[in-house]
């Protein structure tokens, strides 16, 4: 057999990742410039014209505001509310033994498994009941209740590989339980509590199936904001501009916790 040279090994990786790359950036590309450009005929203007009106007229839309304000919403009412909900019982299940621990522990995930569509109407039925259909607060609270299974998993996994002798060290010093959890744990798990937060905001970010169903006026997200803009006359240059401004809060998330995720990532733990 004719061996390959380590040279040409290495240019047909070289090759291999600038062809994933264009592959990958290509889309972002034509979208950032189609949101500069006009795709619909208007008034003063003329189709392909570059043109910052698309990126104004989302401003002055009180729709398209209203369903970024509500996307930021949820992300922030969801992660306010799993990661204080997650971190106690992902600290029980890592930490103390009790009855049934383990198949509670993997209950939690058989529910998160679960397609959202499935749950949509006892949920609607529930919070209809609560009279907290078509608000924000229901929405993120539904988004809470599939994000806690997989924030508790990825926790107890930070939480376990801290050594059980800190604990034992804190509490010989007179740190009570929740005193050593608030001063010396969340320090030691802050990648996790990065890396959990991460994940909520992707779900919570673009979900789709529980923002159409528990909302009809109000509440409604990004998701459902971008489906309404197609129809019979589709302005392509505002919804690539609107998708371009929607990812802008993941691409600042992913850079002010960049380091945390690096290490989160790194535990092996998800």
């Amino acid at each position: 057999m004719m061996r390959v040279s380590h040279r040409a090994l290495a240019w047909c990786k070289l090759v291999l990742l600038l062809a994933f790359m264009i592959f990958t950036i290509l889309p972002l590309v034509q979208m950032t410039a189609l949101s500069f450009i006009v795709t619909l005929p208007r008034p003063g203007v003329t189709v392909g014209d570059t043109t910052l009106r698309n990126f104004a007229n989302i401003i002055n839309d009180p729709a398209l505001r209203s369903a970024f304000g509500n996307s930021i919403a949820y992300v922030l009412i969801n992660i306010a509310l799993t990661i204080p909900v997650a971190l106690p019982a992902a600290y029980a299940f890592a930490r103390l033994s009790f009855v049934g621990d383990k198949h509670l522990f993997f209950s939690f995930i058989a529910f998160r498994i679960t397609p959202p569509v499935v749950l949509t109407l006892p949920v609607f039925q529930l919070f209809s009941t609560l009279g907290i259909v078509n608000s924000v607060f229901g929405i993120a609270l539904a988004h809470t209740l599939f994000n806690l299974p997989v924030s508790i998993w990825i926790l107890q996994g930070f939480i376990a590989a801290v050594p059980k002798e800190m604990d034992e060290t804190a509490f010989l010093d007179g740190y009570s339980r929740p005193r050593f959890i608030w001063k010396i744990l969340l320090p030691q798990i802050a990648s996790g509590i990065a890396v959990t937060a991460f994940f909520c905001f992707m779900f919570s970010w673009v979900e789709v199936v529980f923002a159409r169903i528990l909302t009809t006026t109000n509440g409604k997200p990004i998701s459902m904001a971008l489906s309404a803009m197609f129809g019979f006359q589709t302005d392509i240059g505002l919804i690539m501009a609107f998708t371009l401004v929607s990812m802008l809060p993941g691409a600042v998330l992913l850079f002010a916790m960049r380091n945390h995720l690096s290490r989160g990532f790194k535990v092996g733990q998800i």
